[in-house]
């Protein structure tokens, strides 16, 4: 063969990567003590073992000590140990650590490489040139955010003991995602790999040896289930931070309700990757390509459902046919390979029947005319069309090589049918006009969205989603706030109202004309729909007036209204801006109305009842000024690409308020939710609920549209129940006791919706801790939108 005819085949000659640096580490080390605790190898003390074998091949590479909860138990105390010193350390001798993790990691990158790819099965292209480099750069990144903690983060402090589970698709990189950030806030932490993937985390572990991490800062226990039920269980652990399945997201939510500890999950995606007509067709194959084939699919934000304008559909398809014949599957440590094998052999039978059971509801699968290898556990990129939305194709994560492929007509269209899902991790949107990728980003249900491009990441811009794609951030300064405590002004613990349906209260002296308080939904004054009662005492114990008692009818009413209310999230932040102006103006005219009426329930002296008034009306100016400055950032990572971090609202927001300082607490949760652009369902104070009906006037003539607040009187803890399970609200903010609190948080698994609560301790809403940035953050989503310029 000439060099022409060479140069017509393009043909590929094998080119492996070099194993034997690999192997020697492999044959060097004692796995059966492959637990790294208060800085010392450890085995298990149960004395128990599993296997990792390699994907490529399904031969044994090692049999590692498989952590069980005495070992959890010795983790954690040596992280609680270890808390007090590193917390107190200086953020420069903290950067200097982290500084120092990521230069010996350097050093030893293509170790890490080479057994990723070994470890996990994906080519060494990727874990070579986007795993590991990544995952250096978020422990370099990271330094320079414990050095300028103080300053950035005032009034906040580490959360504590970290407890972290990862999964096995990046195993290195996850675990930087969650260690860096950990480290830098002054956290220790006690980390479970996957047991399908544990070698490079204990190489790491090694690496924290050589890098002077202080014993017990970094525990590192391998292990499988029963390690991570301990690790989420554990009263020593003041934090969790999970990466993986949403089913498993769903229950370390309910494990850890009630447990004050704070969370952050990453969860599953089945991410929309649309193509407009006017995209570059050629660009958006590739786009395409590292979108669903990047690590064989095995990605939580990969671009597994495919929407394509109807007048482009039959020619992209053609292409993508094309370019999918082209890829390579074979060996991950060949350096021409595109996609290697699945993790394991579970992984490889579930995705096959996955797409069984798509062909059945109608999906025509097609597949390129490929050998795979004999050995391993490989499965060729799969394209899937005539996907109805339906089709479990199209609703499941398959976390496998298969795209499923859908047409639109209209840019609506395009965005109905990429919301159509539960999840909202990630979502990918290709254009040449930027004017309309842009306009349809911020419409996209998805933590991060890329605009000609596709999984793009860096340490600087936050990574995570929306509904069962979990809550929280990783990476950037919104990632650092998954690793700090706010100091709220905590109160004394509160007390379970009393269960009876009646209170015992004297006769009112009849001098004034009967008021009935109603609810407020949608903008009016409504009956309940139980058209029960609850009656309400002053504080010397004469019948105040009676308030409707509304039940699970009236709160899902309340949200139907706050669902529709599309005025108020539209609105710009100047106009939200004014209407709580002059929401406030107008509780101004009546402060004397609502401090007499608090003096006659709550039984305060005069003066310190106009002081609540006062501080009221002064906290909805508050956030009426913040309306328009409590802003996203623009970050600038290292790429010819700026990443947009928008602020939008949760959605709508449930509020049950306090008893404590009633009127104050309920304007100090409703304000800042409504200042962000949610929609609200507010509990009042069941003991003071009418101070809240009261307020319905107010409100009927301060220009709020209807439906953007609700109010539904009633029992607290009935109440918040019906709106932790209700799937349509987005957001839960719950102030009563502790029963209440827990089983809001647990109730709320249905859709994971952001759950923050007192853990049955009031607030004291007088202060300035319990008002501004700290409730704003919890307002809002973070959005990172990647908008890449140049040629």
């Amino acid at each position: 063969m000439n060099i022409l005819e060479r140069y017509h085949a393009m043909e590929y000659g094998p080119a492996p990567e070099a194993r034997n640096e690999a192997d020697a580490w492999l044959a060097s080390r004692d796995f059966a003590k492959a637990l790294f605790i208060d800085g010392a190898w450890k085995a298990a003390a149960n004395g128990k073992t599993f296997d990792t074998s390699e994907p490529s091949s399904g031969k044994l590479l090692a049999k590692i000590s498989d952590a069980g909860a005495a070992d959890i138990d010795a983790a954690v105390t040596a992280a609680a140990k270890a808390l007090p010193k590193w917390s107190a350390t200086s953020g420069y001798q903290r950067a200097k650590v982290l500084y120092a993790i990521g230069r010996a990691m350097q050093r030893h990158q293509r170790l890490f490489a080479v057994l990723e790819s070994i470890d996990n099965g994906k080519p060494i292209r990727e874990s070579r040139d986007i795993d590991v480099p990544l995952a250096i750069r978020h422990f370099i990144h990271h330094a320079g955010w414990a050095q300028t903690l103080e300053k950035d983060f005032p009034d906040h402090k580490p959360v504590g003991v970290v407890g972290q589970v990862i999964p096995w698709n990046f195993p290195l990189l996850m675990l930087a995602w969650k260690i860096a950030p950990a480290l830098a806030a002054g956290c220790t932490v006690v980390l479970k790999p996957a047991e399908f993937t544990p070698l490079t985390a204990i190489l790491f572990a090694e690496i924290c040896e050589r890098a002077g991490v202080p014993k017990g800062v970094v525990n590192i226990v391998q292990g499988g289930p029963e390690a991570g039920a301990a690790i989420v269980n554990h009263p020593g652990v003041q934090k969790i931070a999970f990466t993986g399945s949403s089913e498993v997201g769903k229950i370390i939510r309910k494990a850890t309700a009630g447990s004050g500890k704070k969370l952050s999950l990453e969860l599953g995606g089945k991410s929309a990757f649309v193509v407009f007509e006017d995209a570059d067709l050629d660009s958006a194959v590739e786009g395409l390509v590292d979108g669903i084939w990047f690590n064989q699919g095995q990605v939580c934000c990969a671009g597994s459902r495919l929407l394509v304008q109807e007048g482009i559909a039959e020619a992209f398809i053609a292409k993508v046919k094309v370019r999918m014949s082209r890829l390579r599957v074979g060996s991950p440590l060949d350096k021409n390979t595109d996609i290697g094998p699945l993790v394991d052999r579970t992984q490889l039978d579930r995705v096959r029947g996955l797409i069984a059971e798509g062909a059945k509801q109608g999906a025509v699968c097609w597949q390129p005319d490929a050998a795979l290898p004999t050995t391993g556990y490989y499965h060729l990129p799969t394209l899937a069309t005539s996907v109805a939305p339906a089709n479990i194709l199209a609703q499941e994560e398959v976390f496998g090589p298969v795209l499923a492929t859908m047409s639109f007509r209209n840019t609506e269209e395009a965005i109905e049918l990429a919301n159509n899902t539960r999840y909202g991790l990630a979502a990918s949107v290709w254009s040449e006009n930027i004017n309309l990728a842009l306009h349809v980003a911020p419409q996209l249900k998805a933590g991060v969205v890329w605009v000609n491009g596709t999984n793009m990441f860096d340490a600087a811009c936050g990574f995570g989603g929306y509904r069962e794609s979990g809550f929280g951030r990783e990476g950037g300064r919104e990632g650092m706030f998954e690793y700090l405590a706010a100091k709220l002004p905590v109160g004394p613990a509160i007390k379970p109202t009393a269960a009876s349906s009646a209170q015992p209260v004297e006769q009112a002296d009849g001098a004034s004309i009967d008021r009935t308080a109603k609810l407020f939904i949608g903008g009016k004054q409504v009956r309940p729909d139980g058209n029960y009662s609850l009656a309400v005492a002053t504080a010397k114990g004469k019948l105040a007036g009676e308030a409707g008692l509304g039940n699970r009818k009236d709160i899902r009413d309340a949200v139907s209204a706050a669902r529709a209310c599309k005025a108020w999230p539209d609105a710009t932040t100047f106009n939200r801006s004014q209407v709580l102006y002059y929401f406030a103006e107008n509780l101004s005219g009546r402060a004397d109305e609502f401090a007499a009426r608090l003096v006659e329930l709550t039984g305060v002296t005069a003066k310190a009842a106009r002081e609540e008034v006062d501080l009221s009306i002064e906290r909805l100016f508050l956030y009426a000024g913040l309306t328009d400055k409590f802003e996203g950032r623009v970050h600038q990572p290292p790429a010819r690409v700026v990443t947009l971090a928008l602020h939008e609202p949760v959605g709508v927001v449930g509020i049950v308020a306090p008893d404590n300082q009633p009127l104050l607490g309920f304007v100090s949760l409703v304000a800042p939710a409504l200042a962000m652009g949610n929609t609200v369902v507010a509990v009042p104070s069941e003991r003071y609920p009418l101070l809240a009906t009261d307020l319905y006037q107010v409100i009927e003539y301060s220009d709020i549209p209807a439906g953007a607040i609700n109010i539904v009187t009633g029992r607290s803890a009935e109440l918040a129940g019906v709106l932790a399970k209700h799937d349509d609200v987005d957001g839960l903010w719950v102030f009563a006791d502790a029963e209440t609190c827990a089983k809001a948080e647990a109730d709320s698994i249905g859709n994971l919706k952001r759950v923050w609560t007192g853990n049955g301790r009031s607030l004291d809403w007088t202060s300035s801790e319990a008002a501004g940035e700290a409730l704003l953050r919890r307002a809002i989503e973070v959005k990172n939108v990647w908008v890449p310029y140049g040629d």
